[in-house]
């Protein structure tokens, strides 16, 4: 029905009942045989767990509401998804592949590092390197006081006074690509997610979704 956050506001404007009494608290258990009502309507069990992938474009912040006003990944889906929720984050200039889900339990499972899941990326990053210099990358780094576990780097080629280099992590820390490649001297001008595990970015262009089948919930472990 809403965010947890606007949960706590519709229960403090007395707006919820569990079983018809008004709630004063969110510090409640809730079981599958109470009743739960907003503004008098019940609320329904909830819906199958399912996912979409989305390729966001550049520009977009990945929140339901950003403080500084800047538009948001959420203000530019299609109309006729039902309420979801990112599974993780892309930051404002980093494009590719999002997930989406309805099922909250679950977004917060697949971004976890024990998901096993590995992120992909494509980064185009300013300045030159060697496979060597990257393959340091593979014992994991420490930059300014935050440690990242090992992360796989291959140059695919140069462009110029750039280069393309795929990498693969496991952990998704915030800004984690840029961070190491900017600390061996680099610096990225662009960043694709290409797959999340077994989840391909493909042929989706900027600002599609796509409902991912069933079989691929079960691959990810939903």
């Amino acid at each position: 029905m809403c965010s947890r956050r606007d949960a706590e506001k519709l229960i403090a404007e007395g707006r919820v009942k569990l079983n018809g009494k008004v709630l004063d608290t969110p510090a409640v258990k809730v079981s599958g045989g109470d009743k739960v009502s907003i503004d008098n309507r019940p609320v329904g069990a909830a819906e199958p767990s399912r996912l979409w992938r989305y390729h966001k474009p550049t520009g977009l912040v990945t929140t339901h509401r950003d403080p500084a006003g800047r538009p948001t990944v959420f203000d530019h889906l299609p109309p006729g998804l039902p309420r979801v929720i990112s599974v993780g984050r892309l930051d404002l200039n980093s494009e590719g592949l999002l997930l989406l889900t309805n099922d909250g339990a679950l977004a917060r499972r697949l971004e976890l590092p024990s998901s096993g899941l590995i992120r992909r990326y494509r980064a185009r990053a300013y300045g030159r390197i060697t496979q060597p210099e990257l393959d340091v990358l593979k014992q994991g780094l420490v930059v300014e006081g935050m440690k990242y576990g090992p992360i796989e780097a291959k140059l695919e080629r140069g462009q110029g006074a750039n280069c393309w280099i795929e990498v693969a992590i496991a952990e998704g820390k915030n800004r984690e690509v840029r961070r190491v490649l900017e600390a061996l001297g680099l610096k990225v001008n662009r960043l694709i997610r290409i797959a999340y595990g077994p989840v391909q970015l493909g042929t989706l262009a900027p600002g599609e979704v796509e409902e991912a089948p069933r079989k691929m919930l079960k691959q990810i472990g939903a």
